[in-house]
């Protein structure tokens, strides 16, 4: 049986990967969470998968799960999320630093295989050239956040130089779906659609985004992991398909049918880029199939979404 460990695992894609883990029914799963931005609803419940409450930037805490499993595979998913978030609370973004590096070194004193890191499109910051590729498009994000992900990269990248330990970088853009939290804006527009309440973009909503089904994701992701792909290298995980986030507002307006209006609030200050793009050819030859139409997978995310407010209600 193999053993994997996700951290972050009461989070949106962490805890869709333990799902789909889990379909192999010789792997088991431990999802670690603090729930700072966690939900336990999240967790799958399945007799394969353990969930252990823990802070990964607490070494003992950790270092207790880790030493005990030694787990084949390691997804480094757990971080402070959200643009309001990490920008309001910097310092707390630079204690993940803690995190990764306690992930690492346990990882390679346990005999872990290869570790998955999630880094994001924000270490690309404001684009120089679009689309944004692995390997030529400076990284050139000031903001902690993006500056903690960068760094991340490099750890990975020095354990594998120094004690051989293999990683691969997945680059996440803007990847959505039914269990994304209203923290990201995909999931927040629809929610306040199908209330009727106003949704709110900051600036004039010309800034473009890409958004990638997370079953896309997953099916990626578990590619590589079978198959040995992007070992000790990095790869972007997105759409390169476009969409002004005023387009993205719209959309969901009609396919909501909603009597919402659209409210323009003055731009952030820092951390909201005007354009972002993935060069996706690498992921192309790796999923090997079309990506999911944002129509299609927006729809999926409201019936979703629809059903969770019925249950709540």
């Amino acid at each position: 049986m193999k053993k994997f460990l996700i951290t972050g695992g009461a989070g949106f894609i962490p805890s869709s990967i333990a799902d789909k883990l889990l379909e192999n029914p010789d792997n088991f799963v431990v999802c670690v969470d603090n729930f700072l931005t966690g939900e336990k609803w999240k967790v799958p419940t399945h007799k394969n998968c353990k969930f252990i409450k823990c802070d990964v930037n607490h070494y003992d805490e950790i270092a207790a799960i880790m030493t005990a499993y030694k787990f084949d595979y390691v997804f480094h998913y757990a971080a402070v999320v959200g643009v309001k978030r990490t920008l309001e609370n910097p310092v707390m973004v630079l204690e993940d630093l803690q995190g990764i590096e306690n992930v690492l070194r346990l990882s390679k004193n346990t005999g872990v295989k290869r570790v998955f890191y999630s880094s994001s499109s924000e270490v690309y910051g404001e684009p120089v050239h679009l689309p944004q590729h692995e390997h030529t498009t400076p990284l050139n994000s000031r903001l902690p956040y993006a500056i903690v992900k960068n760094v991340g990269e490099a750890y990975c990248r020095s354990f594998k130089q120094e004690f051989d330990l293999d990683y691969t970088i997945l680059r996440f853009f803007n990847t959505y779906g039914p269990k994304q939290s209203t923290d990201f804006v995909m999931s927040k527009f629809i929610d306040a659609a199908l209330k009727n309440e106003p949704i709110t973009i900051y600036g004039d909503g010309s800034q473009t985004r890409t958004f990638f089904y997370i079953q896309d994701n997953l099916d990626a992701t578990i590619k590589m992991l079978e198959e040995d792909l992007v070992v000790n290298d990095v790869i972007n995980v997105g759409n390169d398909r476009i969409s002004t986030i005023k387009e993205l507002a719209e959309l969901i307006i009609e396919k909501t049918g909603s009597s919402s209006e659209i409210i323009y609030l003055p731009p952030l200050k820092e951390g909201d880029m005007t354009r972002r793009q993935p060069d996706v050819e690498k992921l192309k030859t790796i999923l090997d199939r079309p990506f999911t139409l944002l129509e299609e997978g927006m729809d999926k995310v409201i019936e979703a979404r629809k059903e969770r407010m019925k249950a709540n209600a």
